[in-house]
């Protein structure tokens, strides 16, 4: 996957929720875009309800897809 791919997603106008798939089969859900930070080689996601942070890394990202809505 490709850092422009993604930021692609964080970008879009209005924002979309989705859904962030790992080679290790990790999903992360990117409901809000202040949640992700993106680096040259890693996704930052956190989830400030749970006070957690992930650290993946951009080679292990398999698929992006924005979540359906309810």
């Amino acid at each position: 996957m490709t850092m422009e791919t993604i930021r692609a997603f964080i970008r879009h106008e209005p924002f979309e929720p989705f859904v962030i798939r790992l080679s290790n089969g990790e999903i992360h859900e990117i409901r809000h875009p202040e949640c992700v930070a993106l680096t040259k080689s890693k996704i930052v996601v956190t989830y400030p309800d749970e006070d957690r942070v992930v650290h993946c890394g951009l080679i292990d990202v398999n698929a992006i897809e924005t979540l359906q809505k309810a």
